[in-house]
């Protein structure tokens, strides 16, 4: 699985002005709704209750919200990288600034585990998230996901 298999070029936010976690949240609940056609609060609010299970901050200044929904015939996924790195409650204390959403079938199961896995091992890429933070425009930050997506296949 590739990340360009989740994520479109518009589907990234290059400088998301969010200066809390919920705020962030929202502002990747609102894409996802652009991207999907579901109705945001019904994202947001799945995100917000994964949330409550645990951070989706997984250290390194990355964060990987996800939730299944109802609705969706496939996964979908909306990067963001934070203007001002926010705390996240994230597993090393650290502020994240690199946000991946993934949304998912309510019915993907093992799908949705191995998306999970495939954007945890590209953004922990040696290089990765260093690239990510200094790509200067969306075209980049698309290419950076999706080249890591093809030069590191598992």
């Amino acid at each position: 699985m590739d990340l360009g298999d989740l994520i479109r070029p518009d589907s990234v936010i290059p400088s998301m002005k969010a200066n809390s976690k919920k705020q962030a949240i929202q502002e990747l609940a609102q894409k996802g709704a652009e991207i999907t056609g579901l109705d945001e609060r019904t994202i947001f609010d799945t995100l917000l209750q994964r949330e409550k299970l645990g951070s989706t901050g997984v250290g390194g200044g990355i964060a990987i919200p996800h939730g299944k929904l109802a609705g969706l015939a496939q996964i979908h996924g909306v990067f963001a990288r934070v203007a001002k790195p926010i705390d996240f409650e994230a597993l090393d204390d650290q502020p994240v600034d690199l946000l991946f959403l993934l949304l998912a079938p309510e019915n993907a199961g093992a799908d949705h585990l191995k998306a999970l896995a495939r954007i945890a091992r590209i953004l922990r890429e040696p290089g990765v998230a260093t690239r990510l933070r200094t790509a200067p425009d969306p075209a980049l930050l698309y290419g950076v996901l999706t080249e890591g997506a093809t030069h590191h296949a598992a």
